[in-house]
């Protein structure tokens, strides 16, 4: 399994989110508790814009531990995304007791070229 995460690593970080996803979703199925495949999973659909997925693969990190303070902000970021403002704020609230600032805007832009 140590050589799957790396190889969904080696995707994350070529920013191919889609297949690193893919990957890290068969990992989190085998082992739901570890929370490095949670965490990884989660920003691979934030990334590939797959906000349903992101956010309940958040909700999931959060479930293994409520004290995350980065993972109440991805979330918030996520609820942000889907025009959940509201919601996004509780989280933002969270984070930033727990000492975590805001995070800063995340630019996604399709190309056609992207999608082919």
């Amino acid at each position: 399994m140590y050589e799957d995460f790396q190889r969904a690593r080696m995707f994350f970080d070529a920013k191919d989110h889609i297949t690193a996803a893919r990957l890290l979703a068969a990992i989190v199925d085998a082992d739901p508790r570890n929370r490095s495949a949670v965490e990884l999973l989660a920003r691979a659909y934030f990334h590939s814009a797959q906000l349903g997925p992101a956010e309940r693969t958040f909700r999931r990190l959060l479930d293994l531990d409520p004290s995350d303070g980065w993972a109440h902000e991805a979330l918030a970021r996520t609820l942000e995304r889907q025009s959940r403002a509201d919601e996004a704020r509780v989280h933002h609230n969270l984070a930033a007791a727990m000492g975590v600032a805001q995070a800063t805007p995340v630019d996604v832009s399709l190309t056609a070229a992207d999608l082919a």
